[in-house]
């Protein structure tokens, strides 16, 4: 791997999610040829501060299932189980310079085994699914969002400990304003360390003007040291089967509404899907490599 002789280290950000610098989410990807100390990669990532910076190594023996690197991602403040746009920059690199040997490269995450398949400009995720439950929130939380109204549903996201508050309007959720300072200091329930508002988008054009989208969101998580992520795939992970029963599609187009903004195309399995499907879901979507250097520990 380029950029990892002695203690110096690949470093590249990268902005996931479109196909234009300066929007989506940026990552940075840090590539090593041995896992770091994790007390290294904490430092690094709040050192980037950016929402993710992903530490990707190679595996080393060759397991039966195939991953060809090992993938962590970690927030300023703490590691994260699942982050989808740190995937997304992560394959984008490694296919990028010429570190993925084929059309997809595998990571073993703490997800489990997780795969990027390169589809035209389009980086396509394999992710798993996390079908949302009827939850509850006090209203301090509420109150601490801002919400003009109440929600009109109020789910949990259980693999990824996220709540979902679902609003009346696309309108709704693109002013929201919440006072992070407020809740921060409040314990989500069900050891919950973020919270997705959405809405469906009924005449919204993604920023192609060729298409409607199917809804929007937002992720607010101050609780792991991200007042607002521009992008999150992980959200989609529960955003995706919520919209796809009440929206009967298996094909979503979703648009997540901060400030930079970004597009993400979901596909769920059909009916008939086998097995071993049923319970993953796609999230794809482009990325641009928008700065690279070499980290000096």
């Amino acid at each position: 791997m380029p950029g990892t002789a002695g203690s110096d280290l690949a470093l590249f950000q990268v902005d996931a999610f479109t196909a234009t610098p300066f929007r989506g989410n940026p990552a940075a990807v840090c590539l090593s040829e041995n896992p770091l100390p994790e007390a290294t990669m904490k430092a690094i990532a709040a050192e980037m501060n950016l929402s993710e910076t992903a530490f990707v190594s190679p595996v080393r023996s060759t397991p039966a299932s195939g991953e060809d690197y090992h993938l962590r991602w970690f927030t300023p403040l703490v590691e994260v189980p699942l982050c989808g746009h740190a995937t997304l920059a992560t394959a984008k690199v490694l296919f990028e310079k010429g570190l993925a040997s084929g059309e997809i490269v595998r990571f073993a995450t703490r997800s489990g085994i997780l795969s990027a398949r390169r589809e035209g400009t389009h980086i396509v995720l394999d992710f798993p699914q996390d079908p949302p439950v009827p939850a509850d929130v006090p209203e301090e939380v509420t109150s601490a969002l801002g919400l003009a109204s109440p929600a009109e549903e109020i789910l949990l996201g259980r693999e990824v400990l996220m709540l979902l508050l679902r609003l009346r309007s696309p309108e709704e959720v693109k002013v929201l304003s919440p006072d992070f300072a407020r809740l921060s200091k409040i314990r989500l329930p069900y050891g919950a360390t973020g919270v997705i508002v959405t809405a469906p988008e009924k005449s919204g054009n993604s920023r192609s003007g060729q298409t409607s989208f199917d809804f929007v969101s937002r992720y607010f998580g101050p609780w792991e040291g991200i007042d607002e992520d521009p992008v999150t795939g992980s959200a989609h992970t529960v955003l995706g089967p919520y919209w796809a029963k009440r929206l009967g599609k298996r094909r979503l187009l979703a648009f997540q509404a901060s400030q930079r903004g970004g597009e993400l195309h979901l596909r769920l399995p059909g009916e008939n899907a086998p097995e071993e499907t049923e319970s993953r879901m796609t999230i794809s979507g482009e990325a641009v490599i928008v700065l690279s250097g070499t980290f000096h520990l």
